[in-house]
């Protein structure tokens, strides 16, 4: 009588379909875990930022810079405090540069050394690079909406330094929000980004650091006329379903 020491094909076949059927079962959890620590590791990237922006601040004595623009600079602002470009920089779900295939809201942008100016698209590479940027409202600056100081009452709900498209925003209550994940065409959708399962990472002006549901970003004072009880908010008269299909589903604010 033969003694069989190896697998018939049948019995093959069998073990290569059950495999195949675990790791259907078990890919979308093992995505949700390395999205999730993707998740925790920006929080960290976040909370570091509020230390430099807190030694910033500390040595500006509270103020923010003046000239158009000079606030998106902040990777020059905030040279002194920080050394690690890229690894700090980037969003861990965000690195890949526009100008190499990257993607809103999981890509990141560049800075143009050759010139000088900001870039997100063209095909020149920079020293500098990232997927976060800063409210474009907090500057010394003529006009009634900036933020020209850290000492303000509602320091609590002042976005600072977030997620984001680009390396700053203009976000107001008026922009609507896009009508597709990764849409933009607006201020408010540089950071309306599905970066986190529905929010972003976001440090306040009082350094505190949180996630933000992205429906909450039409409430927060981005700059001292804005409307936090404007169109797009719970408190406006705005509906669950009068949200773009793909926002539904989040919380509401």
């Amino acid at each position: 009588m033969c003694k069989r020491t190896a697998f018939t094909l049948i019995e093959l076949l069998v073990v290569i379909a059950i495999i195949a059927l675990l790791l259907a079962v078990l890919m979308p959890s093992l995505n949700r875990v390395r999205a999730q620590a993707r998740t925790v590791a920006c929080m960290s990237n976040i909370k570091q930022w509020s230390y430099c922006w807190h030694m910033y601040l500390d040595e500006s004595d509270g103020k923010f810079p003046s000239g158009a623009g000079a606030s998106g600079d902040w990777p020059e602002m905030l040279r002194p405090y920080y050394k690690d470009r890229g690894a700090l920089t980037l969003c861990p779900s965000a690195t890949k540069p526009y100008n190499e295939g990257g993607r809103v809201p999981f890509g990141a942008w560049r800075w143009r050394t050759e010139g000088g100016g900001w870039t997100n698209f063209e095909d020149k590479q920079g020293a500098d690079y990232g997927s976060y940027g800063m409210d474009e409202w907090l500057g010394d600056r003529p006009g009634d909406n900036f933020w020209r100081h850290r000492e303000q009452k509602k320091a609590s709900t002042i976005p600072l330094f977030f997620d984001c498209v680009v390396w700053d925003t203009y976000a107001n209550h008026t922009q609507e929000p896009p009508a597709i994940d990764g849409m933009v065409q607006n201020e408010m959708h540089l950071v309306c980004i599905n970066r986190h399962d529905g929010f972003i990472s976001t440090v306040f002006l009082d350094l505190n650091v949180r996630k933000v549901g992205l429906k909450e970003l039409w409430t927060l004072d981005w700059h001292r006329n804005f409307d936090t009880k404007g169109p797009y908010t719970t408190a406006g008269g705005m509906q669950p379903e009068d949200w773009p299909e793909w926002m539904r589903s989040l919380r509401d604010y």
